[in-house]
């Protein structure tokens, strides 16, 4: 059966991209999903020196074999000002600095959802232009905008944007198949 990392780009106990990670992982068929928060995995800001004198982190070192592990990946992000959190983007430069690209040429979809009606686009178009470059093969992306009008109970109430979520999950499974 195939392995799935599902995470989010926030470091929030109260993420609502985390909320999202959860709700698509039970909509899964047949692969075995695990989740996970990167605040679990947290490291200092990335420096060459700090890098030179104390080696990689072990935390980043164990998040670095759940990738291995993986399959495929879910990530859902928040946008921060239009653009990537800075603790996603540390972690995934720690990652960097190990063996391999960060992904590894698995499979990826990544998603975003915010309280406006955009819903993170900014994250999800500057994320598809450099996922590929850290080694993902970018499966698909999905928006979830107005969370709060789209997602209670712990599930999207829009029939509309479940049916994209799903589909886009259908693409990361038939990926999995594939390999």
């Amino acid at each position: 059966m195939s392995k799935i990392l599902a995470f989010s780009g926030s470091f929030s106990n109260t993420s609502i991209n985390h909320d999202l990670i959860k709700y698509a992982s039970n909509l899964t068929n047949d692969v075995d999903v695990s989740v996970v928060r990167l605040a679990d995995f947290e490291a200092p800001i990335y420096h060459k020196e700090l890098e030179v004198e104390h080696g990689i982190p072990s935390k980043i070192k164990k998040l670095r074999l759940l990738f291995d592990e993986a399959d495929g990946f879910i990530l859902s992000t928040p946008e921060y000002n239009g653009s990537v959190p800075a603790g996603l983007k540390n972690t995934l430069d720690w990652i960097s600095r190990m063996e391999g690209q960060i992904f590894q040429n698995k499979p990826v979809l990544l998603m975003a959802t915010s309280p406006g009606a955009r819903g993170g686009q900014s994250v999800l178009e500057h994320l598809s232009a450099v996922l590929p470059f850290w080694g993902a093969d970018l499966v698909g992306t999905f928006s979830l905008p107005k969370f709060g009008e789209n997602f209670s109970n712990g599930k999207i109430s829009n029939a509309e944007l479940e049916t994209q979520l799903k589909e886009q999950l259908k693409k990361l499974e038939s990926k999995l198949k594939q390999a």
